[in-house]
């Protein structure tokens, strides 16, 4: 057993017994039957210079400078480094490669998706999404980049790009100087001759400014003296306003004055005649609360008896509703379970009835299994054994005797020559023959389709003899 310390960059990674997957400690006690391991979480600067190629096929290197190091803020993420890196040196080939592989792969694929002069001119998005595209996949390592830096890109041996786009660039400045030191002596040349004319210009109109301005200054002083004219006439008008005004107001408050007098001699009259309408009104009160109490004593007790008798009537007549609903009440309870035991009679009834056809259908099943195992599941013979057994044919023969019993069969037997009657002669005694035969056949025919369709053969061919005409089948059909 130890006491194990970690240093400021390092951490231990604890495994074995008590601990239920990885243990990450500064400092803690090891135990014999526990493993630790001490791993520096420290960042590292990795240089590459990344071989990529734009859209348009031109290769170039990207020199790059990535400082990347365990994501100490993150406990997962830390977690996942000590499972997988801290085995490794942060300065071996196996961690160096697997960084490598991550960022050159996320270059190229960046990189082929962008043209030349994109990447040239955007190199600040460029290191960003690098920058996010790498990040993503190191996360899955505990990995986190804390510093990336794209230096200038530079040309693929054999390919010259870049000091191609140098020389333009230069070329462009130069033409531009050029172009800026031919702008600056036209417009010193322009400038020098606008100056000429300006002092010109200038003197002219100064000139007329210098009369215009005499001209103003007297218009100025004729102004000036029609205004203190207006303003003295204004001032006599607003005095004999102000003194119109004072007497106006004079006569006004004469007039309200003698108003108030007249309205305050009304008022005193009209209140004296208020004063009394007042108490003649009260008198009328009261000689009216008076008789109203004589009525109230005089009818009250005799409203009372009737109050009373109508509330016994109404209680008795009330008593008597009551007692009647009761009895239609009792009178349909007693009917309602008069039915309720009827409905439960005829619901026993049609269980019972049912439990009977649940047997007899399990009865006939059995029955119908016991058949069934005895023919060896043989469908067929059970069938026909079920209808022999239910007199099924029986039933048919019978149905079919009946059905034809009334039809009165007509059976025609035709007989036109033995077998040897054509064998016995030559060539055209066969013919003959068959002819014959032919001729005999056509009467029984004919003499059938007449009894079973009533219809003569043309007469052409012959008629039949002791034969009527009837009426065909069709013809009968259609008229009844």
């Amino acid at each position: 057993m130890s006491y194990r310390v970690a240093k400021p960059s390092e951490y231990l990674a604890i495994t074995g017994g008590g601990i239920k997957d990885i243990k990450l400690a500064k400092k803690s006690w090891v135990f014999p039957w526990q493993s630790c391991t001490v791993f520096d979480v420290s960042p590292v600067n990795y240089t590459f210079d990344v071989k990529a190629m734009s859209s348009e096929k031109l290769p170039f290197v990207i020199p790059a400078v990535f400082t990347i190091g365990p994501r100490v803020d993150d406990p997962h993420a830390l977690l996942l480094y000590a499972m997988l890196m801290s085995q490794h040196d942060k300065h071996s080939n196996h961690v160096n490669e697997l960084v490598q592989g991550v960022i050159e792969g996320e270059t190229r694929v960046l990189a082929a998706s962008m043209t030349m002069e994109e990447v040239f001119k955007g190199t600040k998005e460029f290191k960003k999404e690098v920058f996010d595209k790498v990040q993503l996949e190191l996360n899955q390592f505990g990995l986190v980049i804390y510093n990336a830096n794209v230096k200038q890109l530079v040309d693929v041996p054999g390919y010259e790009y870049f000091s191609y786009l140098g020389q333009r660039t230069q070329m462009e400045a130069a033409n531009q100087a050029k172009i800026d030191v031919a702008e600056a002596q036209m417009k010193g040349e322009i400038g020098a001759k606008e100056r000429t004319g300006l002092t010109v210009q200038n003197a002219a109109n100064i000139d007329a400014d210098s009369k215009i301005i005499s001209t103003q200054r007297l218009g100025q002083g004729t102004k000036e003296e029609i205004k203190v004219k207006t303003e003295v006439k204004v001032f006599e008008n607003e005095k004999e306003g102000l003194v119109a005004e004072a007497d106006a107001a004079l006569a006004i408050q004469k007039a309200a004055l003698s108003k108030n007098s007249l309205l305050a001699e009304v008022e005193a009259a009209k209140a004296v005649a208020l004063r009394e309408a007042e108490l003649q009104t009260k008198v009328e009160k009261m000689n009216a609360l008076t008789q109203t109490e004589k009525l109230k004593a005089e009818f009250l007790s005799k409203a009372s008896v009737e109050y009373e008798t109508k509330v016994q009537e109404a209680n008795w007549e009330l008593y008597n509703k009551q007692k009647q609903a009761e009895a239609v009440l009792y009178e349909k309870e007693k009917q309602a379970e008069a039915m309720k035991a009827a409905a439960d009679a005829i619901f026993y009834s049609k269980q019972r009835d049912a439990e009977g056809l649940v047997a007899m259908a399990n009865a006939l099943g059995t029955y119908l299994r016991t058949l069934l195992d005895a023919v060896d599941n043989d469908y067929t013979a059970m069938r026909d054994f079920l209808m022999i057994n239910n007199g099924v044919y029986q039933d048919i023969a019978k149905n079919n005797a009946v059905a034809i019993r009334d039809l009165q069969p007509k059976i025609s037997v035709w007989n036109h020559g033995g077998a040897n009657q054509g064998m016995n002669g030559g060539g055209n005694g066969n013919a003959m023959n068959d002819i014959a035969g032919l001729y005999k056949m056509l009467p029984p025919i004919l003499e059938t389709v007449y009894h079973q369709t009533g219809m003569q053969p043309p007469a052409w061919i012959g008629t039949l003899g002791g034969a009527e005409p009837k009426q065909s089948l069709l013809a009968l059909q259609q008229r009844g």
